[in-house]
């Protein structure tokens, strides 16, 4: 199947936003119809939650006495910028244009990750256990991943979002997999889902869930979702047979109409062959250089856990591109030390002012209150912050 077969039900024609808002229960226009609208060169228009996220944002006023920094004014900008669409994919690969791809799990990691420009963000249910620290994906509920999805796309309104279907949410019945994607598309805000797997079961989901107008990715090789049936994390496609059986598997998925697959932890001959074989993108994680592009694990590639438990599951193929995690525990030892030590917070971090004449007067109506001490504790406050000029002059 050709990577054209599909475009994404957010890329949408002015009309829709009228026609399909977000609590509609119809999920998107039909994939003719989308295909008819790039193919004329229609100018794709943000999905109408997220102009209503943006309206939200521009209408709420900063209070400068208390949070500092341009929050709207960021989101006006984020919101300028083109956002990453299928065609927009499909272009890059047509081009043979590596496609960045990496995770998020939450609003200021969706807004990182927007800032750097990359053109995939997945909310993957790795969250499970970079976010809620479990040993692997499986205990993450539907619900969860939702909730997940939803502050990744308030932070990130330019690249292109993957929301992961979690393990239990697809498995059972092509009904329960349309059902599935379909919440996670209109509640958690994302441009298409990715499922786990390559059995014929899980074919038919994928088919079921394209034919739902809901672009899906998929991923095969190590599935972390089948952890127990492989026996671990275990790297996939190290035999002549297991080989041929990912290359099959991304036909497969290709043929039901994905329009991209991750290939994880394959020899690097055997994802160049699956790439080569497709006409869609192949996206790699720890399967080499030759896929159409790559994908890390947020938290992993930052360098964000230092602590030994967590640095003994630190994937082999993952590349630190920062050492986040010694930062992070310099700041907080820092911090804690000045809070013990009684030097934060300083004058330049008590910022809000009350002049000395009303600080008198709070002192009297403590003391007709009866509480001395606290008249005192205030008046001796004042007299420091007067020594270190913080009091504005009596008027």
């Amino acid at each position: 199947m050709s990577f054209s077969r599909l475009l994404t039900p957010r890329i949408l024609l002015d009309a829709t936003a009228a026609v399909f808002p977000p609590s509609s229960s119809v999920v998107a226009p039909s994939l003719s119809r989308q295909l008819r609208c790039t193919r004329t060169g229609g100018s794709p228009q943000a999905p109408p939650h997220r102009l209503v996220a943006r309206q939200a944002v521009s209408n709420v006023a900063a209070e400068p006495a208390i949070y500092g920094g341009g929050g709207a004014q960021q989101a006006a900008s984020s919101a300028a910028a083109r956002h990453v669409t299928l065609a927009t994919l499909r272009g890059k690969h047509r081009r043979g244009e590596p496609i960045s791809m990496v995770t998020a799990y939450d609003y200021p990691s969706g807004v990182h990750v927007d800032a750097a420009g990359f053109d995939i963000c997945l909310v993957g249910d790795s969250a499970a256990m970079v976010a809620h620290g479990h040993d692997n994906t499986l205990p993450i509920s539907l619900d969860l991943m939702i909730e997940h999805c939803r502050a990744v796309a308030r932070g990130a309104a330019r690249t292109f979002l993957v929301g992961d279907l979690p393990f239990g949410s697809y498995e059972a019945s092509t009904a329960q997999a349309v059902g599935s994607a379909v919440r996670v598309m209109k509640e958690g805000g994302v441009n298409s889902i990715k499922l786990e797997g390559s059995a014929p079961s899980r074919i038919s989901a994928a088919r079921a869930i394209v034919d739902a107008g809901i672009a899906v990715m998929g991923h095969i090789g190590l599935t972390p979702q089948s952890v127990s049936a492989l026996g671990g994390f275990r790297p996939q496609g190290k035999t002549v047979e297991s080989a041929v059986k990912v290359v099959e598997a991304a036909l497969a998925l290709q043929e039901a109409g994905c329009f991209a697959v991750v290939l994880e932890c394959v020899p690097a001959p055997v994802a160049a062959a699956a790439t080569s074989a497709l006409q869609i993108p192949t996206i790699g994680i720890g399967a080499g250089p030759f896929c159409s592009g790559q994908v890390l694990v947020y938290h992993d590639l930052l360098g964000m856990m230092q602590h030994p438990h967590h640095a003994k599951v630190t994937p082999k193929f993952c590349k630190q591109f920062g050492n986040v995690g010694h930062v992070i525990n310099k700041a907080l030892s820092e911090y804690k030390q000045e809070v013990e030590t009684r030097s934060f917070p300083g004058p330049s971090h008590t910022p809000y002012k009350i002049a000395a004449a009303d600080v008198d007067g709070f002192a009297k109506a403590l003391q007709k209150m009866g509480l001395d001490e606290a008249a005192n504790a205030a008046a001796a406050a004042a007299e420091n912050a007067e020594k270190d000029g913080e009091l504005p002059e009596n008027k």
